[in-house]
């Protein structure tokens, strides 16, 4: 599948909480709106029985699904892609095991020269993160909307904006330059899809606007 070019990225939300849960809230997402998913688990138990289930449930559904930071688990699954940090391996390393068709996507926190690399080794997409507060990530490094601006102007691939994004503020970083938004408790803290619809509202106001 191809990654979208804007709309609302669903990462899950796992801590605490059972493989049903999470698979529910995932349909949830979708069902409001979410066009692409990102399997991401800190702690994973049932990691290999999860991710095949979000990959089926994701395929039904015409929605990507993406694994964060494990290759092989990618490989193993069947699913799209991979977003990989600075620590995570190299893109070269994904493509080799995932294939060229492969999403993968790339951490570039504050920093548009990371994502001028990745685009030159052929990532899918970079991702520009934390905006806001963020309980996901309580301790990354805070990103600036100027990022975004630079970003818009020197990149030709789509950009992911995270960290603490909720409806109230996602608006100034799609006018910043953000194609998508990435977001786990503003999405999955309560009522994932009437949130998800939040969260699409977003971007067709942008369009709207333009």
């Amino acid at each position: 599948m191809r990654f979208p070019t804007h709309g609302l990225y669903a990462i899950t939300q796992t801590d605490n909480k059972s493989g049903d849960t999470i698979i529910n809230e995932v349909i949830a997402a979708i069902r409001g709106g979410a066009v692409l998913v990102q399997y991401r688990d800190k702690n994973p138990a049932d990691a290999l029985f999860l991710a095949r289930e979000l990959v089926k449930i994701c395929h039904q559904r015409d929605v990507p699904l993406i694994i964060n930071d494990d290759i092989e688990l990618a490989a193993l699954t069947g699913a799209d892609g991979v977003h990989i940090g600075k620590e995570d391996g190299a893109i070269t390393q994904a493509r080799k095991h995932l294939g060229d068709d492969a999403i993968i996507g790339v951490s570039c926190y504050d920093f548009v020269e990371l994502a001028l690399d990745a685009q030159g080794q052929g990532a899918s997409y970079v991702a520009f993160g934390r905006f806001f507060p963020s309980s996901s990530k309580p301790l990354a490094a805070p990103a600036q909307l100027e990022t975004l601006h630079k970003a818009k102007h020197l990149l030709n691939i789509p950009i992911v904006a995270i960290g603490g994004i909720l409806p109230e503020n996602g608006a100034q970083l799609l006018a910043a330059g953000a194609d998508i938004l990435a977001v786990i408790g503003g999405l999955f803290d309560s009522k994932p899809e009437q949130s998800a619809q939040a969260y699409m509202a977003l971007f067709s106001n942008t369009a709207s606007e333009k």
